[in-house]
């Protein structure tokens, strides 16, 4: 399959499509997004309905430093790869821990500790691993314990996991519309 072109061409007034040739034919190559369909939500009480807002409201406000979240780890993880010993590895830690700091910590410590709660799920979900096991693997063990301890003064859980199909569906829901531009 060879494509001929990346952006529409307009003669005229008409669009171009880019075209794709397969086995001698050319094929018009459009990319259309799929479409997300689900049910009308139908609330018990107002109470519920202002829940589900509140959920909105959170994950509007939390989703995107989980996409941070992703990306920065990706990167740190391919840079560890690079990494001779473990000695470069933690000083690698300390250095990216005091970026990190610099450039969230006033953001993050404005969380709620319900929005703390959400965060901690979505990391899970956005990079498939919790955020006790990347602390433990960033940072070491003890490092690690020392922070569920404080999470669980608070009443969150570092091991909390994503669970898409049956207690954090409604969650996964409003998280593929959020990435689609429908919430």
């Amino acid at each position: 399959m060879e494509t001929k072109a990346q952006q529409p061409i307009v003669i005229d007034g008409y669009a171009m499509l880019p075209i794709a040739i397969v086995d001698g034919d050319t094929i018009p190559h459009v990319y259309i997004r799929p479409i997300v369909v689900f049910p009308t939500r139908k609330f018990a009480s107002k109470r519920d309905y202002r829940e589900y807002q509140r959920l909105i409201r959170n994950i509007k406000i939390v989703y995107p430093y989980a996409a941070i979240a992703k990306v920065k780890l990706s990167e740190m993880d391919a840079h560890f790869k690079t990494l001779d010993n473990d000695l470069q590895r933690k000083a690698y830690a300390k250095q990216v821990e005091k970026e990190l700091r610099a450039e969230f910590e006033g953001q993050l410590r404005e969380l709620t500790i319900t929005q703390g709660k959400l965060l901690i799920k979505l990391i899970d979900r956005e990079i498939g691993r919790t955020t006790y096991d990347i602390i433990k693997e960033m940072r070491g063990g003890a490092s690690a314990v020392f922070w569920q301890a404080i999470a669980r003064i608070f009443g969150s859980n570092l091991k909390t996991q994503f669970d898409s199909v049956s207690e954090d569906k409604l969650l996964n829901e409003l998280i593929i519309l959020y990435e689609y531009g429908l919430l």
